[in-house]
């Protein structure tokens, strides 16, 4: 199937089990997404397999949620401009926000495969960076890993949000209305099965601003959220340390290392960007 992985044998049984996938299942869905595209033609989505395999494979190949958030995905992309337009990773703000290393994805896995994404959300100065291209440039980071590394959308990610030395600034530009679509973003939008969300170095006081985000989520999402203050040792339960930067405790990849790789990366792929803000929902002129 064009530009889809070819799986071990390990990995294949996991889809099978898990994710309730089959090679006819990956086929048959792939096709059905397409023809919806066709008759709905004001979704832009990238139409290649494997764009449309990490819908089926978040969704556990269920259709009517498959397309739920292909929707959403594609509506969020028109919604939010602060976020979708203008992703030039030479603007200064970026390149700013990018070698701060507010969004690490890890290199390697944990013991069960998945991916570990290290998001430093105090990294930034609020009175300096706002707070809609602090997550503007996350998520441009996070589109080029999900995109680039197909096992993400076999075993999920775990994210883990480092709070060290947050301040009443940083609290501040968390509105309401941030929390809410960031939340609607990771469990209604992305393609990708969220396994576990991790606050590390949170003080106690920020159980404030953490206790709204969990308003705007599923039950099921609350249950993957683990607020482990300064206890390394929690953390631990959560996520293999040894995969960690040193910073962490860990022996991976340092915040150093990382934050040079995925500044490269993204730059490099200034191209990509651009071509891929043409997809998100246009309304046909016949509906306004």
């Amino acid at each position: 199937m064009e530009n889809i992985e070819a799986l071990d044998d390990e990995t294949t049984t996991y889809c099978e089990a898990v994710l309730k996938e089959t090679k006819t299942k990956r086929e048959d869905g792939v096709k059905f997404l397409r023809k919806w595209l066709d008759e709905n033609k004001e979704y832009h989505v990238r139409r290649d397999s494997y764009t449309l395999v990490r819908y089926l494979r978040a969704c556990k190949y269920n259709q009517e949620r498959t397309l739920n958030k292909l929707k959403c995905m594609t509506k969020l992309r028109t919604d939010a401009p602060e976020w979708y337009k203008n992703r030039d990773p030479l603007l200064p703000e970026i390149q700013e926000l990018m070698r701060l290393g507010v969004f690490l994805p890890l290199l390697r896995r944990d013991t069960e495969g998945r991916a570990v994404i290290l998001i430093r959300a105090t990294a930034h100065d609020p009175h300096r960076h706002l707070q809609d291209n602090v997550f503007k440039t996350g998520l441009m980071i996070l589109d080029l890993f999900l995109d680039r590394f197909q096992d993400t959308s076999v075993h999920g990610v775990v994210a883990i949000l480092d709070l060290k030395d947050v301040t009443f600034g940083h609290a501040r530009q968390m509105t309401i209305p941030i929390i809410r679509k960031c939340v609607h973003s990771w469990q209604a939008c992305y393609p990708v099965r969220i396994r576990s969300i991790n606050f590390y170095n949170s003080p106690v006081y920020v159980n404030v601003v953490l206790n709204i985000f969990k308003q705007f989520m599923t039950p099921k999402l609350k249950m993957r959220v683990h607020v482990h203050g300064y206890d390394q040792k929690s953390l631990e339960k959560q996520v293999s340390l040894d995969i960690l930067p040193a910073e962490y405790g860990g022996s991976g990849d340092s915040v150093e290392y990382l934050t040079e790789y995925w500044t490269r990366e993204v730059t490099e792929a200034r191209d990509w960007y651009i071509d891929d803000e043409e997809f998100k929902f246009i309304p046909s002129k016949t509906n306004g």
